[in-house]
């Protein structure tokens, strides 16, 4: 059983969907959730994980902003001392063909998925590297992988969330810190909800495992290397995916 008591945890983007199921199992662990989203939107997964009996606080958190980032987590370090595991989970779509793509919207996605990720890491790190001990994990996604139409912004801010995690894990494997990446496939959101029965056919016929995935499968995931038993992976890209990329 994965046991992650006592270690402070911040999961970005825990509002909903993954974030919000991934806070949710991490707090079942053990783990005390810093529930990570802009305004009080987390408050709903706090309110969840207190509820059930776990530990959470919300972080009003746009990892967007690179000021904001550094003068929140720094509160946050100072009040609850060094965070050990880090979920960077945030992330943002602003879909369209390439030869249509406004600049904010490329900007938007790359600055939200890839550099808040790269942000988060760099303040949480110094508490890390102290502590000699830390975890950091970062969703990316199977676009980021294969690509996909209409997704160039997306498809690249989540590929360079790949080659991010394993520079970073080179870097910061001597101080007993790992760093890795999981790529979920198509989960079960808000998103996929909206999806028209043809469509959502279409999609579980591509995957092998002949299902959508859920927020859960995720979340199992991140638990997994968020813990002990990991302790010895590091730099990998752990793919969440039913077999739709092999």
């Amino acid at each position: 059983m994965i046991n992650l008591e006592g270690r402070l945890t911040l999961v970005t983007g825990a509002s909903r969907g993954i974030g919000r199921v991934t806070a949710r199992r991490l707090a079942e662990a053990g783990a005390t959730v810093l529930a990570a989203a802009r305004g009080d939107h987390a408050q709903d997964t706090v309110n969840e994980i207190t509820k059930s009996g776990g530990r959470g606080e919300v972080v009003s958190l746009d990892v967007s902003d690179p000021e904001n980032v550094e003068q929140v987590l720094k509160e946050v370090i100072a009040r609850h001392g060094g965070i050990e595991i880090l979920i960077n989970n945030a992330g943002i779509t602003r879909d369209q063909l390439m030869l249509r793509m406004k600049q904010d919207d490329w900007e938007a996605v790359v600055s939200t998925n890839l550099t808040g990720a790269f942000t988060c890491a760099r303040v949480v790190l110094r508490s890390m590297i102290k502590g000699r001990f830390g975890r950091i994990i970062n969703i990316s996604s199977v676009v980021g992988q294969m690509g996909n139409v209409g997704q160039t912004n997306y498809a690249a801010s989540k590929a360079g969330l790949i080659g991010f995690t394993k520079s970073l894990a080179r870097e910061v494997a001597p101080r007993g810190i790992t760093a890795n990446v999981i790529a979920p496939g198509l989960i079960e959101t808000d998103m996929t909800k909206a999806m028209t029965e043809d469509m959502r056919g279409e999609w579980e016929s591509r995957v092998p495992l002949g299902r959508l995935g859920s927020p859960d499968d995720v979340a199992a995931a991140v638990c997994f290397l968020a813990s002990d038993e990991a302790s010895y992976i590091t730099g990998q890209v752990l793919s969440v995916n039913g077999g739709i990329y092999m």
